[in-house]
């Protein structure tokens, strides 16, 4: 059954922490009527019943699936259920949205990716920030060169709380910085490094230092904490030309810096010489435009127009990393390879 028919029917599942955002962003939208928002808590679905009168309120999922009017399902409930309830909704023929991280494991993810295509349905994993105009804004300065060749990658993304109860700070964290890396450099890392410590809940991690080597040469270390004094968001790219801050939520959230340090080659043994460069500190003008609101516009562009999402493979790949550096985080620290997960150093003999 095609619906191509205006308004588009969806339903929202998991009304927690992300799943609010995701409604008003579809009550957003003019060619949208959610029509179910359905979770298990009943005050959640009283709360936001009132906020969307006209959408069915549910603790049963299997309403949703069975209705034949019901084009879409939007997904946003905790990670380990994420690939259960895609893969019912691909099932009963509805294009399906799910947010980050896409599943739970690489497999589970090509799966979905597998009954979409089989189906002829439209499959989008909630990547937000690939929405975001400073984070477009940083792919434009890289693609049109004029960062010049990327040395490295420092990136920070720490505050205090909100600890997750069945994830560690990898999962719930990592797939932001993980999909604006995979898009800014448009590479997947050869190995990744992973370090951490569970300070507050005994088995979940709430720090992670990681360290990744790309093909090109670039590095990129990524830090994540839900342990940390104040809220940052902010990541680093110096390149030879000149170097660019992305610090998310601030009043300049891109600023360019043309800087650097030249080399020349020593004319004699011994001796070398370096030129430090410190000229101009640039903030672009960024569309005011909200991430959240374009991707779910795209997600139902996608349905109307029977294309299929550009990041899906994208999104894959954000599991493959994930599930690496969960590796090398339960290896103590050793590389692991991410294409297969495998450790990259020897064992070390007893």
């Amino acid at each position: 059954m095609r619906f191509e028919r205006s308004p588009l029917g969806v339903g929202v599942v998991g009304l927690g922490y992300w799943g609010p955002n995701l409604l008003r962003g579809l009550m957003e939208l003019p060619d949208v009527e959610v029509r179910y928002i359905c979770d298990l808590d009943q005050e959640r679905l009283s709360t936001l019943g009132r906020r969307c009168p006209s959408a069915t309120a549910t603790d049963r999922y299997e309403e949703l699936l069975g209705d034949p009017q019901l084009a879409a399902i939007v997904i946003a409930t905790p990670v380990f259920t994420h690939f259960e309830l895609a893969a019912a909704s691909l099932q009963a023929d509805k294009h399906t949205f799910v947010e980050k991280p896409f599943a739970p494991s690489t497999a589970q993810a090509s799966e979905l990716i597998g009954l979409a295509e089989a189906r002829d349905l439209r499959l989008m994993c909630g990547q937000t920030f690939l929405y975001s105009p400073p984070v477009r804004e940083v792919k434009r300065l890289i693609d049109t060169d004029e960062l010049g060749d990327i040395f490295f990658v420092s990136s920070s993304r720490v505050n205090l709380g909100l600890h997750q109860r069945d994830v560690s700070v990898i999962w719930d964290l990592g797939p932001h910085d993980f999909s604006i890396l995979l898009h800014w450099l448009e590479e997947m890392p050869e190995s990744i490094t992973a370090v951490g410590r569970d300070s507050i809940v005994p088995g979940i991690h709430d720090v992670a230092f990681m360290t990744m080597q790309f093909p090109s040469g670039i590095l990129a270390n990524v830090e994540l904490s839900w342990l940390a004094p104040s809220k940052l968001r902010r990541t680093a790219i110096v390149g030879s030309n000149k170097m660019v801050v992305y610090e998310d939520g601030t009043a300049e959230p891109v600023r360019v810096f043309d800087r650097g340090v030249e080399y020349r080659d020593p004319e004699t043994f011994g001796e070398y010489q370096l030129s430090y460069r410190s000229g101009d500190i640039r903030s672009p003008m960024i569309p005011s435009t909200e991430p959240l609101v374009t991707e779910l516009a795209e997600f139902v562009r996608l349905i109307r127009t029977r294309e299929t999402s550009a990041d899906l493979e994208l999104a894959r790949h954000v599991v493959m990393l994930v599930e690496a550096a969960e590796s090398s985080l339960a290896g103590g620290g050793v590389p692991v390879a991410v294409a297969t997960g495998a450790s990259t150093q020897a064992p070390i003999a007893a």
